[in-house]
Protein backbone atom coordinates (compact mmCIF):
# COMPACT_ATOMS: atom_id res chain seq x y z
CA UNK A 1 0.00 0.00 0.00
CA UNK A 2 1.18 3.61 -0.27
CA UNK A 3 1.25 6.58 1.76
CA UNK A 4 -1.61 8.25 -0.50
CA UNK A 5 -4.17 5.07 -0.32
CA UNK A 6 -3.17 4.78 3.27
CA UNK A 7 -4.08 8.51 4.23
CA UNK A 8 -7.00 7.85 2.00
CA UNK A 9 -8.06 5.07 4.31
CA UNK A 10 -7.09 7.04 8.11
CA UNK A 11 -9.05 9.95 6.86
CA UNK A 12 -12.10 7.61 6.39
CA UNK A 13 -11.39 5.89 9.99
CA UNK A 14 -11.25 8.94 11.59
CA UNK A 15 -14.59 9.73 10.17
CA UNK A 16 -16.11 6.98 11.21
CA UNK A 17 -14.86 7.36 14.56
CA UNK A 18 -15.84 10.82 14.80
CA UNK A 19 -12.26 11.52 15.14
CA UNK A 20 -9.61 14.76 14.28
CA UNK A 21 -7.50 13.85 11.28
CA UNK A 22 -4.59 15.88 10.22
CA UNK A 23 -1.73 15.20 8.05
CA UNK A 24 1.63 17.17 7.39
CA UNK A 25 3.75 16.24 4.83
CA UNK A 26 7.19 18.45 5.77
CA UNK A 27 7.53 18.14 9.92
CA UNK A 28 9.30 14.35 9.82
CA UNK A 29 12.90 13.35 9.30
CA UNK A 30 13.76 13.19 5.84
CA UNK A 31 10.37 12.13 3.43
CA UNK A 32 8.36 11.42 6.58
CA UNK A 33 4.99 13.62 7.20
CA UNK A 34 2.93 13.49 10.42
CA UNK A 35 -0.28 11.94 10.80
CA UNK A 36 -2.29 12.56 13.91
CA UNK A 37 -5.39 10.97 14.18
CA UNK A 38 -7.55 11.35 18.02
CA UNK A 39 -4.54 12.23 20.28
CA UNK A 40 -2.69 9.80 18.41
CA UNK A 41 0.48 11.01 16.27
CA UNK A 42 2.78 8.81 14.34
CA UNK A 43 5.38 9.46 11.15
CA UNK A 44 4.44 8.23 7.66
CA UNK A 45 6.84 7.55 4.95
CA UNK A 46 6.46 8.48 1.68
CA UNK A 47 6.05 5.77 -1.17
CA UNK A 48 5.31 2.33 -0.73
CA UNK A 49 4.39 1.13 2.78
CA UNK A 50 5.46 -2.40 3.90
CA UNK A 51 3.86 -4.81 6.29
CA UNK A 52 5.20 -4.11 9.13
CA UNK A 53 5.81 -0.79 8.55
CA UNK A 54 2.01 -0.43 8.44
CA UNK A 55 1.21 -2.14 11.30
CA UNK A 56 3.59 -0.15 13.72
CA UNK A 57 1.74 2.60 12.07
CA UNK A 58 -1.66 1.80 13.41
CA UNK A 59 -0.02 0.15 16.50
CA UNK A 60 1.27 3.91 17.22
CA UNK A 61 -2.52 5.52 16.29
CA UNK A 62 -3.97 2.75 18.53
CA UNK A 63 -6.21 1.60 16.14
CA UNK A 64 -7.36 -2.12 15.77
CA UNK A 65 -6.36 -3.50 11.97
CA UNK A 66 -9.28 -5.40 11.46
CA UNK A 67 -11.54 -1.71 11.97
CA UNK A 68 -8.49 -0.40 9.45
Amino acid sequence: MNRNEFLRRARRYARRHHLGYSFDPQPGKGSHGKLSIGNQTTFVPQGEIRTGTHFKILKDLEIDPREF
